[in-house]
C-alpha cells in the first residue's frame, strides 16, 4: 500500500480534518502494535505497509507485556498529544482497520493469534479471531 493511499484511508475512516492528524495517529498506533507482534507475521505486515510505517512497525516502542485492548487504547492516549481514551479509541480503530485491509484476512488471522483477546474489535473485524464452537 502506498503512503498517500494509506493516509487517505486513515483520514477518511477517522474523519480527520488533515492528513497530518491521520499521520500522527498512524505513527503512534503502529509503534504500539509493533511492540506486540513478532516474527514472520510482523515482517509480512511491514511488507504490506508504506515504507515509513513499516519501519515504525519494525522498530516499535517497548512493551513489558502484551496489553489488553483497553490498555492498548490507554497507551495510545498517553502518546497522542491531547488525546483522551475516547479519541484514542477512535484513532486506534481508524488506523487498525486500514492495517487490517492492507494485511488481508489470512494474515490478520495470524496477527490476532499473537494478540490478547479483543483485538478483533480494534481492527474492525469482530470475531475474526474467534473459533465457532457452536454445534
Amino acid at each position: 500500500m502506498r503512503w498517500q493511499a494509506f493516509l487517505d484511508a486513515v483520514r477518511e475512516r477517522g474523519e480527520y480534518p488533515s492528513v497530518m492528524e491521520a499521520e500522527r495517529a498512524s505513527r503512534v498506533v503502529l509503534a504500539l502494535l509493533g511492540a506486540h507482534l513478532v516474527g514472520e507475521e510482523r515482517n509480512e505486515l511491514a511488507a504490506r505497509l508504506p515504507e515509513t510505517f513499516a519501519l515504525i512497525l519494525l522498530n516499535p516502542l517497548q512493551a513489558a507485556e502484551p496489553l489488553a485492548p483497553d490498555r492498548f487504547v490507554r497507551a495510545a492516549a498517553a502518546w497522542i498529544d491531547g488525546a483522551s481514551e475516547q479519541t484514542a479509541a477512535w484513532d486506534t480503530g481508524a488506523v487498525l482497520s486500514v492495517v487490517a485491509d492492507a494485511a488481508g484476512e489470512e494474515l490478520l488471522q495470524r496477527l490476532l493469534l499473537q494478540l490478547p483477546p479483543g483485538y478483533d474489535l480494534l481492527f474492525g473485524h469482530p470475531d475474526s479471531g474467534s473459533v465457532d464452537t457452536s454445534p
